[in-house]
């Protein structure tokens, strides 16, 4: 028979994600996560490969637990509704006392070269599917008629974007809940619609 495994994976996992989430790729040494995940760089290496394979494993479990909220808010009957639920879910995260403030992406993206190459080239990949997916989701809505007919989806994904990071950034800082919370209120003002009355017959429906 073989030998049992000294630790829990999925636990060690976790708390990986939360070295990273506090220090960055970068700045998570690999003492620090054998630390937190109490096992030994041997144990490490043969459950989870190298640091990079590690933190693309925590980057699949963040989505998983703290980004859940995302695909309720694509299927929410209104663009306005999918804005207002993604910026309001997000800033959730962003400020929850449970974890380190900010994201864990956002908080690993300023990095230098070498090991931390491939790894921004993988958080740009990830970025670039979400800011995709909305798009989409966005396009639907114009093609109903929720946005005035000269607008593009694509800028207001890439401007929805560029709010939630901005966002991350004022909560790595310090920025509260109810601070972000009104960040994303003027965004929402922002968007522009086609005709109120469709909008709240799609919202009443949904």
């Amino acid at each position: 028979m073989g030998r049992p495994k000294e630790f829990d994976p999925d636990e060690a996992l976790c708390a990986a994600l939360q070295v990273f989430w506090k220090r960055g790729f970068e700045g998570a040494s690999m003492t620090d996560l054998t630390d937190a995940m109490g096992i030994t760089r041997p144990s490490l290496y043969a459950t989870y490969g190298n640091k990079e394979e590690l933190f693309r494993k925590v980057l699949d479990r963040y989505e998983q637990s703290h980004l859940c909220f995302v695909a309720g808010a694509l299927a929410e009957p209104t663009a306005r509704r999918t804005i207002e639920t993604l910026l309001r879910g997000y800033a959730d995260v962003l400020t929850n006392p449970m974890h380190p403030p900010g994201c864990l992406g956002v908080n690993s993206a300023v990095c230098g070269g070498g090991e931390s190459a491939a790894i921004r080239q993988e958080l740009i990949a990830r970025r670039s599917l979400s800011e995709e997916t909305l798009r989409q989701r966005l396009e639907r809505a114009h093609q109903d008629g929720e946005l005035a007919a000269g607008e593009n989806p694509a800028d207001w994904a890439r401007y929805v974007m560029s709010v939630g990071l901005g966002m991350a950034v004022k909560a790595a800082s310090g920025a509260t809940r109810d601070e972000l919370y009104r960040v994303a209120d003027i965004a929402l003002r922002a968007l522009p619609t086609a005709a109120r009355g469709r909008v709240d017959a799609l919202e009443a429906a949904g």
